[in-house]
């Protein structure tokens, strides 16, 4: 079994003093590079939300279901990686969100490749999703994954979720999907 590490929008506007801060992140930021370097993966990447003009995902009145504060915008310092984030194992960087909502890292491109063709191509047969946040992008990305035939495993210390509520739902969700869940999630 080949296993991959997909770090899932580690990024400032999601992390204390962004725009969409999600409590506990920069905690994951700086915990995640720990499990990069000792997890014994055959590659490490990362996702990101890269918002160019993603129409009604941004409002100026957001439901914070489906509609959001204006978020990782390219040209801002909001959509860059975290800098807790070692960046050093990280093999490639998946962007997605551009002109429309993306939840799920399954739905980046990196220089034009999905995220699934990029892991396949390179043996890959089993990820551990980390990231946030645990009851959206983090979900999403776990339920593509299974989705995708990729064994999944999300590693609950290395997210953040924003609500309680959602995060149960979330891992609910996750759990009758097949998602093997370890550990706790960071609690900010």
């Amino acid at each position: 079994m080949s296993r991959a590490l997909v770090v899932v929008d580690v990024q400032n506007d999601f992390c204390e003093g962004g725009s969409l801060a999600v409590a506990g992140g920069a905690a994951v930021a700086a915990a995640v590079g720990g499990q990069a370097r000792s997890g014994g993966y055959a590659h490490v990447v990362a996702t990101r939300d890269h918002h160019v003009d993603p129409g009604g995902h941004f409002a100026e009145q957001p439901d914070y279901l489906e509609t959001w504060p204006a978020h990782c915008v390219v040209g801002t310092g909001g959509v860059e990686l975290h800098p807790a984030l070692d960046r050093e194992p990280i093999e490639a960087v998946f962007d997605k969100g551009e002109y429309a909502a993306a939840y799920s890292g399954f739905e980046g491109r990196a220089d034009g490749v999905p995220l699934a063709d990029w892991l396949r191509e390179r043996g890959v047969d089993a990820v551990d999703v980390v990231g946030i946040a645990t009851d959206h992008c983090v979900r999403a990305t776990a339920l593509d994954a299974v989705a995708e035939g990729f064994t999944t495993r999300v590693l609950l210390h290395l997210t953040a979720g924003v609500a309680e509520a959602s995060t149960e739902a979330a891992l609910e969700q996750l759990r009758t999907a097949g998602v093997d869940l370890q550990g706790e999630v960071h609690r900010g």
